[in-house]
């Protein structure tokens, strides 16, 4: 029996750490979107800083991981170059 009730518990965890990866790459996903529509030229300067260190944050992550996120709100990254692949 307390086997089973560890095995309950460690599937309720994991159950919420599912939905809340789920969450987190909404978001990244989100902020990716963002970041990549923005005009920096046209930015406020209190507002760059911000938008640098979020750009820096979404570059630091695996390949796999940022499509996950966009994919997570039905985004796609356009190539450097502008042209879809």
């Amino acid at each position: 029996m307390p086997h089973q009730q560890e095995a309950t518990m460690l599937r309720q965890e994991l159950e919420m750490l599912m939905e809340e990866r789920q969450l987190l790459l909404r978001v990244t996903g989100a902020a990716a979107a963002l970041i990549a529509s923005l005009d920096s030229r046209r930015l406020p300067v209190g507002a760059v800083e911000s938008a640098d260190l979020v750009a820096t944050t979404l570059n630091a992550l695996n390949e796999e991981t940022l499509q996950d996120a966009l994919a997570a709100v039905h985004a796609h990254m356009e190539p450097a170059d502008g042209k879809r692949a």
